[in-house]
This record gives structure tokens, sequence and C-alpha cells, in this order.
């Protein structure tokens, strides 16, 4: 862009020379102030006013004071005129002015902005454009005329890395208004890359004055402003911040002009700032570096990444313990970085010991193992228990190893162990056994009886069943009294439900066939239920059978006749009425005429149908009796009754609770109580008569009741009423229904009340008196409302379940014990004995356990508690025992033979012995000493058993002989066989030379004296049977030729 022009005076003095005013100042100032500034084209020139039109004659112009006081207003409405020269036009096509995409663009740039252009070309080809609107549009119009119409060039310009940010400005408005200000895009580098240079891009005069403005900034900083560097390993920079940067904070508050970087993986801070305040930080840094330096280490370690997780513990508990106890940092790698080092820091002590036990955990990892067990879906929850107790008892038995059971939506079969090896091997096999008691333990069978021998099996108040299930350990299911099924399903393993199957059918042959001893013992086989064959087949004597037969017949029948059936209808909400409380109604038409009644479940279709069975007759009578019963409930009466209106209220209250049940217990009758305002006494019941007598009897009962209402209250301190209450204030509601009371516990007292406080209006700002002590506290109050003797009860039994406190006596060694792997040792014991067991803190050192619970309950917890301390005192006495140590003084030379092939010997010497042995490192200084732990006297066993050893190896000798190495391979035969037969038939060792070796005939022979004879002689036998197969051609000793170097040596036998 070669000129604009903005009609205003004032603008166009500043874009007249592309600068702002003070910089005309500084040109004219300057070397190229000697032309004088009136040679520069003024206002005027460039835009001639219009010629004044003169006024009539005869007409004043018309000014006054009040006119003169108007002041001009601003148009928000600018215009502004750009000219692009022709060798900057985009679009060079004179031919086709005002059209084609000059003319597209332009009318873009109006739609996108806002602002009117009116294009004009000069005499020179080039272009004219002036832009009408509201300033922001004029200056984003002027924008997309520069990069859209003209011509871009682009330079760059570079100034210090360090006042790149001043180009840009908080949140880039800086860099914003220079863009706008000059039509120009201005590009800088990101702090990353290291590039000084700033590119610009736009038109030439565009470029010069954003280079000018540019330079001039980075100018204004160079005299003011200091970049200095302090050298610190990149690994202490978190600790010179500080925790949420607490250091670092320090310094920028008493210098906040100064700008600190940290770059990661750096050994070096920058500062950047005032010259004086970057040297006082400088030095406060420097010696914070010193002095972390002198103080602190790290070290770095490598662990398979495949245990960081694990090292790090579920929600950071290992890594965070480690951190704690040591005082040191430590970086895990995130499992993006897939690096194996992990980074410890802080104070040298520290960072040796938890680097110590990191590789511990570590090495305990490698160790573990995960193992999948294949246990069928059905029986996961059998496996975890109600609230995961069952699988919590085995969590506890193995707490080394982690379970974990699949999602139940997975249908997925496969339960995870993950631990120690031989942790996990225990725990696989103990849940087999588990899994299999469940397979065994899940055989059923049905047995078809005679329902009418149902309450024979059950036998009375249940003794024969509940002794059946006892002796043979199963579960007997029998079908519900009114269900027409005959089946009784009997669960467990299947010999003991074959076991109960054979004891409840002996109870219906015993009931069915009572004379069965008269038909000489035959043999009855009835069919199975659903195969559809009627026929029954009796085997015996002729004449037994014949009697079993008309026995059988005389059954059938009996059965037919009591099997008769009568379907009745009443509406359902008579069914309660005609059960009656606790079923004493029907039982007593049961029980007069024999017969059984059936009224619908909750999921059958036919709500009103109710079915008799049994003989005709019973039948009959129960018909007859119950239809009367049905008739009377649907003659409806009207009847009424005098209830004080101070009783009203328990009724109505609750949204009419009372007055439901009692609905729901009669017959639905309807029973209406008096509006409040009305003062009435009078109660209307409607519904079937006897239903109404019933309700008028029961309502009666119950007013007795409230006239025989006294109210009692009960001190009990406030803070033991949340246990009172219970889960869900199961307790409270309990001791509710039990005693038939109502119980309203206070409301919670605000704890702010406890203090003092003035009032208004007290004499000299005087405060109240203090309560009196004796006079218990409203919060403390239980309101017990009912039957006097009732409420009597209800107060001991609320008494009764006040928390008491005891104290126990266990050494404090034995705490941490007590409370178990993350605590689960002692919530095992407070849910066995639902109680609160206190355990004191670590630093108090203290023996003395606090147990909070129900009076009942304490005597047991206190005595399982001193029950878990003998366990505890008799496994450490125990521990003491086993922790007995000897050493046994053996030459290095014979430790392989010790410890035997593959560990052979020295597995079976612990595992007899049941003690441990260990024998010394490679390092270590004592390598002759081989440490034997357990029992004092396994200990003394096994050391025994390890110096027979070492005694037989002391007698052993070893000599070499000369054995052709052609017949070597036929000797040691396939795969060793031939030689291990030898070496273990003559009881020796026999090594024979690695290939190259200096000799190669030469072969030892270690044992005792006369079996290294006996079975070199051996050897020699088989070279000499071996020869003949030999070539020929190859040289050979004959038999019978001295052997020199074969049997001796001028040493004498070599022995260990």
């Amino acid at each position: 862009m070669s000129s604009v022009a903005v009609l205003t005076q004032e603008s166009f003095n500043e874009h007249r020379s592309g600068l702002l005013p003070e910089q005309v100042k500084a040109a004219v100032a300057g070397p190229s102030g000697a032309e004088d500034e009136d040679s520069l084209p003024t206002y005027k020139d460039a835009f001639p006013p219009l010629p004044e039109k003169p006024l009539p004659e005869g007409v004043q112009e018309t000014g006054n004071a009040w006119t003169s006081k108007i002041k001009p207003l601003k148009s928000s409405a600018i215009t502004q005129v750009f000219h692009v020269p022709l060798e900057e036009r985009k679009y060079k096509d004179i031919n086709q002015f005002g059209e084609g995409d000059q003319a597209k663009v332009c009318l873009d740039i109006m739609h996108k902005t806002g602002a009117h252009l009116e294009l004009s070309m000069a005499k020179d080809q080039g272009l004219s454009i002036m832009v009408s609107g509201k300033h922001d549009a004029v200056m984003k119009a002027r924008k997309e005329i520069v990069s859209r119409l003209q011509t871009q060039a682009s330079a760059t310009v570079a100034i210090p890395k360090e006042h790149h940010r001043f180009v840009i400005g908080k949140s880039g408005e800086k860099l914003q208004e220079l863009e706008l200000k000059t039509a120009t895009k201005i590009q800088i580098p990101r702090p990353e890359d290291p590039s000084n240079l700033i590119k610009i891009s736009g038109t030439k005069e565009g470029l010069e004055k954003a280079k000018h403005e540019i330079l001039l900034i980075s100018a204004e900083q160079a005299n003011s402003y200091t970049v200095s560097s302090v050298s610190a390993p990149s690994w202490l920079h978190r600790f010179i911040i500080g925790k949420k940067g607490q250091n670092l904070a320090k310094i920028t508050q008493q210098m906040p002009k100064v700008h600190i970087e940290f770059t990661e993986g750096e050994d070096k801070i920058t500062l950047e700032g005032p010259t004086k305040d970057v040297q006082i930080v400088q030095v406060q840094i420097e010696a914070v570096v010193t002095d972390l330096v002198s103080r602190m280490d790290y070290t770095e370690i490598s662990v398979d990444p495949k245990f960081h997780r694990h090292l790090i513990g579920k929600g950071g508990a290992n890594i965070n313990r480690i951190k704690e106890h040591h005082k040191v940092s430590v970086r895990i790698p995130p499992d993006n970085e897939k690096s194996n080092l992990i980074r410890i820091e802080g104070d040298p002590q520290g960072v040796q010991e938890a680097k110590k036990e990191l590789l511990e955990l570590a090495s305990r990892m490698e160790n573990e193992r995960t193992k999948d067990m294949i246990i069928e879906q059905r029986f996961h929850r059998a496996i975890i228990g109600q609230k995961g107790e069952k699988v919590k008892e085995i969590r506890d038995k193995f707490p080394e190893v982690i379970i974990n059971f699949p999602d139940p939506t997975q249908k997925s079969d496969i339960v995870q162990l993950r631990g120690p090896r031989t942790e996990v091997e225990k725990c696989t096999k103990f849940m087999q056994k588990v899994v299999a008691e469940m397979v065994e333990n899940s055989f059923s069978v049905s047995v078809p009886i005679f329902k009418q021998f149902h309450k024979n099996i059950i036998g009375k108040g249940g003794a024969n069943i509940k002794k059946i299930r006892e002796e043979t350990n199963t579960k007997i299911d029998l079908p519900a009294e009114n269900s027409n099924s005959e089946m009784i399903v009997i669960t467990g393993k299947k010999a003991s439900c074959e076991a109960a199957k054979n004891r409840i059918l002996a109870i219906q042959k015993e009931l069915a066939y009572f004379k069965m001893e008269e038909c000489g013992g035959v043999h009855i086989h009835f069919p199975t239920e659903g195969s559809g064959i009627d026929a029954v087949t009796i085997r015996g004597p002729v004449e037994e059978v014949e009697k079993a037969k008309k026995q059988l017949l005389s059954l059938a029948e009996d059965k037919q006749t009591k099997n008769h059936t009568v379907e009745l209808r009443a509406k359902p909400e008579y069914h309660k009425f005609l059960i009656g409380k606790g079923g004493g109604n029907i039982r007593k038409v049961r029980d007069s005429t024999g017969a059984r009644i059936i009224f619908p479940t909750a999921e059958d279709k036919d709500q009103e149908l109710i079915t008799v069975i049994g003989t005709e007759e019973a039948v009959a009578e129960a018909q007859k009796e119950l239809e009367a019963l049905i008739k009377s409930l649907d003659n409806i009466v009207e009847d009424f009754m005098i209830v004080d209106p101070k009783h009203h209220r328990f009724f109505v209250a609750r949204r009419g609770q009372v007055l439901r049940e009692i609905a729901d217990e009669y017959g639905g009758i309807i029973v209406s109580f008096p509006r409040t305002a009305s003062q009435s006494d009078k109660v209307t019941l409607k519904g079937a008569k006897e239903c109404v007598e019933a309700a008028k009897k029961r309502m009666l009962e119950l007013i007795e009741d409230l006239d025989a209402h006294v109210t009692m209250e009960c001190v009990i301190p406030q803070k033991f009423h949340r246990s009172i209450m219970g889960p869900k204030g199961s307790r409270i509601q309990q001791i509710t229904k039990d005693h038939n009371v109502q119980i309203k516990f206070p409301d919670r007292e605000d704890q702010q009340a406890d203090a003092p406080v003035q009032e208004n209006g007290e004499a000299n700002g005087a405060v109240k008196e203090p309560a009196d002590p004796l006079v218990p506290k409203k919060c403390d109050v239980i309101v017990l409302s009912g039957r006097k003797e009732r409420c009597e009860a209800a107060v001991e039994s609320l008494k009764a379940l006040v928390p008491v406190t005891i104290t126990v006596e266990v050494p404090f060694e034995l705490h941490r014990y007590i409370i178990g792997q993350k605590g689960s040792g002692i919530r095992k014991m407070m849910d066995e004995f639902e109680v609160n067991i206190q355990v004191p803190a670590h630093e108090l050192q203290s023996d003395i356990i606090s147990v909070t619970g129900l009076a009942s309950h304490l005597d047991r917890a206190k005595e399982g508690l001193l029950e878990r301390v003998k366990e505890l005192q008799s496994e450490q006495e125990d521990r003491a025992l086993r922790s007995f140590k000897l050493t046994i003084t053996v030459d290095p030379k014979y430790h392989p033979k010790i410890i035997g092939r593959k560990g052979a010997i020295i597995t079976q010497i612990r595992n007899e012995h049941e003690v441990n042995i260990q024998f010394p490192e490679k390092n270590d200084e004592n390598q002759d000493q081989i440490t034997i732990t357990g029992y004092e006297q396994n200990a003394v066993a096994a050391r025994d058993a390890i110096q027979a050893i070492v005694d037989e190896l002391e007698e052993m000798i070893s000599e070499d002989i000369t054995l052709d190495s052609r017949v070597h391979a036929r000797v040691i035969g396939a795969r060793g066989k031939g030689i291990r037969k030898i070496m273990d038939e003559f009881k020796v060792d026999v090594r024979f030379p690695q290939s190259g070796a200096a000799n190669p005939n030469l072969v030892t022979v270690t044992g005792r004296p006369e079996q290294v004879d006996e079975a070199i002689d051996h050897l020699l036998n088989l070279e000499e049977e071996y020869a003949p197969d030999m070539s020929s051609s190859e040289e050979f000793p004959s038999f019978g030729a001295p052997v020199t170097n074969a049997r001796s040596s001028p040493w004498g036998p070599k022995r260990f």
C-alpha cells in the first residue's frame, strides 16, 4: 500500500508519513529534518474544500449565543481511501475493471466486514479504493484489501529471543494491534523454537512500518532488561520450586518483575527481568542450589514396567508409604514411556533405604504368578458368600493372594489368582477343594410323597424333618400347604441325599403299608412321575401279593374319596376376614370339617376363587359354613360408635394407617371420623355386619389401650442415641414392635448452644447462669408412650442397648498382629462379637485396648480377645523355638555334593528335618559356613546328616586312568545311560575329559577305595571288549600291557 488517506485532519497528518505523531517529531529532528515540513502536501492541498455558496442579499448569517454553544457531533462512521499501485495489484486486467475476480473479492469483503467499498482507476493504472463504515469494520476491510487485492511481500527481523514476548504482549494484544496498524501478518517463533527471527508478510510499506515498530520495542527492552542463567541439576528443579511452588513464590513475591524459567532436562535455570532484580534473584537461587546439592542425592534403579503399578499399589498406597517413611521422592515413569528406570531423590540415607525396599518388592513380584481357575459361574455367589463373608475368610487365610471374580454380566467362569507362587498354589488347591465340596453338595433328588403324609414327615413342631436334615446333612424343601405338588426336593451330597430319601420313603411306607408284615414282605414298584404308566408291580408269594393288591386298591379308593374338590367365590377384601387373625377363623372350619381350604396367592389370576379339598362329606360341610360366612359379609349395614375426640388423631394419623389396617383385616369396612372442627364424638362404620361388629370390638380394645397410655421419660446421653437406634433404626423398630409402645428421640443439640452468650437487656452484659447438672438435658431425654408396664419394659430394653466400654490389657508388641493385614483381623473380631475395638496409637506404646459394645456382648468379646492373645503368644514362642540357629564348617568343595543334583539331597534333608539350610553367597567372607535354622533338635539332626555326608566324602579317593578316547562314547551310552548304570552299580563318580583337553584319554574315578578299584577294573574290561570294533589301523594297547599312569601317580591317590 503506497498511501493512506483518512478524511480527518489528524488522521491525514498521521498517515502521510506512516508514523505516529511522536515519531514524526523524531523524523523531523533527525538528518532528514533539513527538509521543511511545509514541503509535504497539506490536508487542504490533498482535499481542497468545496466553494462556498454566497448567501442571498438581505439574508444575514444567523448566529447567536444559543447556536454558538452547539458543539459538532462526531460521526461513528469514517471513510478511508487506499491506493494500490499498478505493480502491486493482484488483478491487472484493465479491460475487465469492475468485473471478474476483483469485483467478486470486493463484494465478499463488504459482506464479511459490513464496510462499503468504492473502486476507481487512476491515470497510472493504479487502483483507488474508498472504504466507508464503522471504525472496526473499516480496519477489518483494510486488512482484507491488503491481503486479497495487493501482492504480498515478506521479510524477517532478528531481535533477541527474550524480547519476543514483549512483541506479543499480554494475551497477544500487542501483536494484534501491530498487525492491524500495519496491515501485515507477523509470525513469531514458538518458545521451544531456538530461532530469533520474526517473519513479516504484507505490503512493502507495511513491512517497513512493522519492522520499525518491532525494532523500537526491542530497543526499549535492551536498555533495562537482562537475561541470565543459574546452573542447577535438572533433578533439583522441583525441590527449588517447592510443593505447589511455595519456595519459588517467596522469591517471585519479592521480585515480581523477574521471570524464572525451568526447562525440563536442562541443568540450568533462566532468569529474565530488570538487571538489578535479576542479580538479586540469581544470588538467592544459587544459595538454594548449593544447599540442596550438599544435602540431597539421587539414584536410579531398573525395574520391569509390568511391575510398576504393583510398586505404586492401590491408590498409590505402597509408593506413598515409602515416600513418607524414607522422606524421599520417587518418580515412576508413566506406561506410555515404556521405561525401566525409576528415579529416587532425597536425603542420601533415605534414598539408599528406599532403593533397597523397592528392589526387594520388585524381586518379590518377580516370584509372583497369575493363575486362572475355571469355576462355574453358578458357584461364584456361593464362594463369595453373603456380603463377601466367605471370600473374606479365604483372603484372610491367604493374605498375599489377590482373588478377582469376573463381573456377573460377563458370564465368565474364569477366577484369577495373583500372588507369590507357593501361596497361589496353596490357594488354588484350597479353592478347588471348596468347589469340589459345592459340586458334591449340589446334588438334588425329588421324592414323590402322598400329600397327606407330609405333615407326618414334618413331625410335631418340625421334629422329624429337622432330625433327618441334621443327621443326613441335607437341605429338604417341602411344597407349600396350598400347593397340589407332592414332590419333596432333597439337596446335598449324593450319598446323603439317598440316605434322606430312604428315610422319608420309609416313613411313607410305614404309614401306607402299616400291615405289610401280614403280606409276607412283598416288594412293590411304583412308576416314576410323569411316565404316563398307571401299572404298579407287586412281587412276592401269590397269597401275599393278593393281600397287598387289596390294600393298595383300598388306599387308592380312599385317596380318590378324599380328593373331592369344590370351588367357591368371594370378594378378595373378604379373604382376610375369612382367614382371621393368625388364621384363627379358617382353622376352626378346617378342624370342624376336616377339609383343606386353599385361598388364591398374589400370583393367581383369579383372586376370588377359594378351593375346598377333602372327602365329599367334609367338603360339603365346609362349603356350607363358608357360604354362610360369605353371605353374611354381603349383608351391608351401617353402624356407629362413640370415640372421645382426643383419640381421633390416633386413628387418622399417618394418613390413616390404623384405619387402613382395620379395613384390611375386617372385610374392607369403611370407618368415617367426624371433621376436627365439629368436635363430634360419633364415628360411623359401614360394611358387612360380621365385619362391622368385629371392627367395633377391635377399635374398643385400641381405645382401652389409649386410655391406659402413660408417657415416660428415659434419660440416655445423646452420644449413644445413634447406637441405640441401630442400622436404619432397626433396633428401635424391634423394641416398638415387641412392647407395642411409641418412642420419640429428641432433636440433636447444637454444639454452639453450650457456649455462654450475652443476651440483650441483661444488666452489665451478664451471662446466663450455667444449667443445673442434676437436671437432664433435653437432648438426652427419650419419650415413651404406651401402657405403663409396656413402657417400663421398653425402658429396660433401651438401657440394655447403651454401649459400655471395658479395657483389656494386651502386650503392645501383639497389637499389630491383632489388627492384622489392612485391619482384617480386628474387623473380623468386631463383626464376630458385634463390638467396637479401639487399639491405642503406635506412638502411645500403651498395652490397654478399649472394647465398646452392648453389655451382653462384652464378656464374649473380652474372652475372644484374650484367647487371640494366647494364640499369638504361643505363636511367638513357637517362632522363637523355630529361630534356633547353628552353623557347621564344611569345605566348599563338598557343597555341590551336599546339595545334590538339582538340589535333591539338600531338599530331602530340609523336608525330613523341617529346617532351613543356607549356603554362603559368592561374596561372603566365610565360604565354609553352612547355617541351619529351625527347632533345636531338628537343627542338630540336620547338622548330623550333613556331617555324615561330609565324613563319607572325606573317605573317598580320586584316581585317574587312561581310557582310549575312542571308546568313551560307547562307555557313556545313549544320553549317559551306560555310565549312569556303572556309577550306580559301583557307587562312584566317573568324569570324562572335555573336548579339547590336553589328554583326551584321561578319565577320573571318585569313590571309596575298594569301589574305585572295582569300577576301574570294569572300565578297563569294557575298553578291551570294545577294542575289536575299532579299525585295525588304529593303535591300541594290547590287553595286559602295563598302564603306567592308570592306577597310580608319583603323588599317590588323589583325595578331596
